[in-house]
């Protein structure tokens, strides 16, 4: 027999106990309630992430597909432009049916940007008009949408004792791994917001971009820069901007560097 036939839920009474010795307890933490601007804002953000999405996997078959008769062309944007460009042009390149296959590919890629600016208009109006959204876009490394996304996210920073404790809840911080005395710390944990944590570290890469071209503006990632390599240096430099969000939301300042 099914181990499956033996499960029985708990009970609702043994639920309601719990619950009530949960809340007794002093150091229960809650989660803080999101208005509904906020869930509204976190809607757009969720179907903004969802269309961008769809339109890497839209630039990944087009890739593919033109890979098929030979054709490739560079990463990057540079590249995706190049693409879209040759199915215009590689009509006598590939067979007719392909032609539009490719040709439908592009046309959902144009639609799904113009849904995605549209998304990203709304956004930025509703970072224009949350004030706790604007401070924390004065962060090296946050702009509106991450500011936005943050601000929606976390209704009340007070919930997190420290920047260091909101770093691990965003999955941010180093995994530990101890043995025998020793402390050894692993890659990051991954846990928490995804959504969040990816835009932190992409935020982090476009800072580390401008310091290799002028470390005076970021001493303490040029210091880590040349020792680690660019990806870990992106992670550290993405752990230390949330424990900076926490503080400018925990105390309502704006960012000011140390230069300031």
């Amino acid at each position: 027999m099914s181990l499956l036939g033996h499960f029985t839920p708990p009970s609702t009474a043994a639920d309601a106990e719990a619950i009530c010795e949960a809340v007794t307890r002093p150091t229960m933490r809650f989660v803080a309630v999101k208005s509904e601007e906020q869930q509204a804002a976190l809607m757009l953000h969720k179907t903004r992430d969802l269309l961008v999405r769809q339109r890497t996997m839209l630039i990944n078959a087009l890739r593919a597909h033109l890979g098929e008769y030979g054709i490739v062309k560079a990463q990057g944007p540079a590249g995706v432009n190049s693409l879209l460009a040759l199915v215009q042009e590689a009509q006598d390149a590939v067979p007719v049916h392909a032609q539009s296959a490719l040709r439908s590919i592009v046309a959902q890629f144009h639609a799904l940007g113009r849904e995605i600016g549209h998304l990203e208009k709304q956004i930025l109006d509703w970072h224009r008009r949350d004030e706790v959204s604007q401070r924390l876009a004065t962060v090296p490394g946050i702009g509106p949408i991450t500011a936005s996304a943050i601000a929606a996210t976390v209704p009340d920073a007070s919930i997190f004792r420290s920047g260091r404790q909101f770093a691990a809840w965003l999955g941010l911080t180093p995994r530990p791994h101890s043995s025998g005395g020793k402390e050894r710390l692993g890659g990051i944990t991954k846990q928490g917001d995804g959504y969040l944590r990816r835009l932190l570290v992409v935020g982090a890469t476009a800072v580390m971009r401008m310091t290799r071209k002028d470390r005076s503006k970021q001493p303490w990632l040029a210091r880590l820069l040349a020792t680690k390599p660019a990806k870990i240096a992106s992670v550290a430099l993405a752990n230390k901007t949330a424990r900076i969000a926490w503080v400018i939301m925990s105390r309502g300042e704006v960012y000011r560097s140390a230069a300031a």
